[in-house]
């Protein structure tokens, strides 16, 4: 087995870890994620820098002693996902942008995921309580045995009954220590379950809301990779940041931008990721953009399956 498996499986085994304890680190990182989103909100105003916004979370999440779970994504309009800004991204938040943030927190691993929406134009507010109306009805549902298709349908009939599509290639999702899309998803529409929830569990539980057509597509833009595997690596410079990659991030999503300081060498940094994605290293994670451009609003919990319900651990949103 090489250096990256054997780096992988020890830190995404839970042998020797207390079930008690991963839920306090969960809880843990909901908190920090629910103190940041304060903040954070008041930072999406007109005139501001994309670059600036994200580099400023992600400061408040390490000033916390924790670590971001994912390059903040600020996705903007019809963008729906996946945007984080580029090495030197000079673009600015527009006077009448539907803005979307969405960012991770983890301690040790374990992951608070949440997202909202700001809309400066002060006219798309149906759209954005569609799918926060959406998020609250999905939370009040969820206890052990219901199904995930039930939640979807749940989903599904509150963002249309405001004259909104659900997008339906974009789901909620299971989280394990150091595993955001741990297998299991909350489908935004309507379907047949083949999961019903159980105590313990936990999920991000994320409603997009659109005004197009209620799919996304990818775009050519990708920022944001995460380790997968192994890999044939010809360049010593590849190699060497596939084994940086493993020891900094483990498995979640880290961005291009944050390795300026791995490899200085724009070119040779780019050429090494190119070889790690050709060799099934790392997955892409295209920008997500709405099928016919319709604005895109999201608002998410992260939260834990008991015995009656759920416990929201990165507190509630408001808009």
């Amino acid at each position: 087995m090489s250096v990256v498996s054997d780096t992988l499986s020890k830190d995404l085994s839970n042998e020797g870890e207390e079930r008690e304890k991963i839920i306090k680190n969960f809880c843990a990182a909901g908190k920090i994620a629910e103190e940041i989103r304060k903040d954070a909100q008041s930072l999406v105003l007109p005139g501001e820098s994309l670059f600036d916004i994200a580099e400023t979370i992600e400061k408040m999440i390490f000033d916390a002693k924790a670590v971001p779970a994912f390059p903040t994504n600020i996705s903007i309009n019809e963008l729906a996902a996946h945007y984080t800004p580029k090495i030197g991204d000079e673009s600015l938040i527009g006077e009448t942008d539907v803005v979307k943030i969405d960012f991770g927190v983890a301690v040790d691993g374990c992951i608070a995921d949440n997202a909202f929406t700001v809309d400066l134009s002060g006219e798309n507010g149906k759209l954005l309580e569609a799918a926060k109306s959406a998020l609250d009805d999905a939370v009040a549902s969820i206890r052990p045995g219901v199904g995930n298709g039930e939640i979807g349908k749940i989903v599904e009939d509150k963002i249309k009954s405001y004259g909104f599509k659900p997008i339906d290639n974009l789901t909620g999702h299971m989280i394990e220590p150091y595993n955001l899309h741990a297998g299991v998803d909350i489908p935004n529409v309507a379907m047949d379950s083949d999961y019903q929830f159980k105590e313990g569990d936990i999920f991000a539980i994320e409603p997009f809301a659109t005004s197009g057509e209620g799919h996304v597509v990818d775009t050519a833009d990708i920022e944001i990779f995460s380790v997968v595997s192994d890999g044939k690596i010809r360049m010593r410079s590849s190699r060497e940041l596939l084994l940086k990659l493993v020891n900094k991030y483990v498995t979640l999503p880290f961005a291009k931008r944050w390795l300026v300081n791995e490899i200085k060498s724009k070119l040779v940094l780019s050429a090494s990721l190119r070889e790690l994605f050709n060799a099934g290293c790392i997955h892409p994670y295209p920008v997500l953009r709405e099928a016919k451009k319709g604005l895109v609003s999201q608002f998410e919990h992260t939260v834990i399956v008991e015995k009656d319900g759920v416990k929201i651990i990165d507190g509630e949103i408001k808009f």
